[in-house]
């Protein structure tokens, strides 16, 4: 067997592998008492990175909201919390050199979680996800000459939106009573504490100089 034909081989089963498509059908992993309130999405600061297809900011955003309402939009829990998603830079893949030169679609988010009761930010900080396109079909040879513009965003926009949902999973002891419970601890304290503060001083009245009238 030569080496391409070893070669042909192995690629054929990794892109069997990659078409293996999400089962959205099924039960999402459990991650408490949470419901998805708001989901935002704001991409007018994305920057193309390096040799790009253009794609405008509603583009992105509508691409990544639909993604993420499929998946953590799902859950059923009284508790609204809401997701802040930034996207920072992209690149659409342009037609290349199949296989050897071919260029890569990838896109960078920053997230952030809100408890919609006490109105604070719950993750430590920002958490920053960097998608590159997964190995499909299409993509082997490069999807910039496979894949149409809106193909390569969708498939972007999906990877960002499991990745998103895997983070929610791993970080579950947020949506916790006990969490919660500190949460909204930490608010009432903030509601007295500012209640408690001295009003602030009202700027003393400037004081009108009397004006002397010319001598006729």
């Amino acid at each position: 067997m030569s080496v391409f034909t070893r070669i042909a081989a192995v690629a054929a089963v990794v892109i069997l592998s990659a078409c293996a498509r999400e089962d959205l059908s099924k039960p999402q992993a459990d991650i408490g008492d949470f419901r998805l309130g708001y989901n935002i999405v704001v991409a007018k600061n994305a920057k193309p990175v390096g040799p790009s297809r253009k794609a405008e900011p509603a583009e992105w955003e509508k691409a990544i909201k639909d993604e993420i309402a499929k998946r953590t939009g799902t859950y059923q829990g009284n508790k609204l919390y809401h997701l802040a998603t930034g996207v920072d830079a992209y690149a659409l893949a342009v037609p290349g050199i199949p296989v050897l030169l071919a260029p890569k679609s990838a896109l960078v988010v920053t997230v952030n979680v809100w408890d919609d009761a006490a109105g604070v930010m719950i993750n430590p900080e920002p958490k920053q996800f960097t998608i590159i396109e997964q190995l499909s079909d299409k993509s082997v040879v490069g999807s910039g000459l496979t894949m149409t513009r809106e193909e390569q965003m969708k498939g972007l926009a999906e990877q960002a939106a499991r990745r998103i949902n895997a983070w929610l999973v791993e970080n579950k002891v947020w949506f916790t009573p006990e969490e919660v419970a500190r949460r909204a601890e930490g608010k009432a304290g903030r509601k007295l504490a500012e209640a408690a503060a001295p009003a602030p001083a009202k700027p003393a009245a400037a004081a009108n100089p009397k004006v002397s009238k010319p001598a006729n």
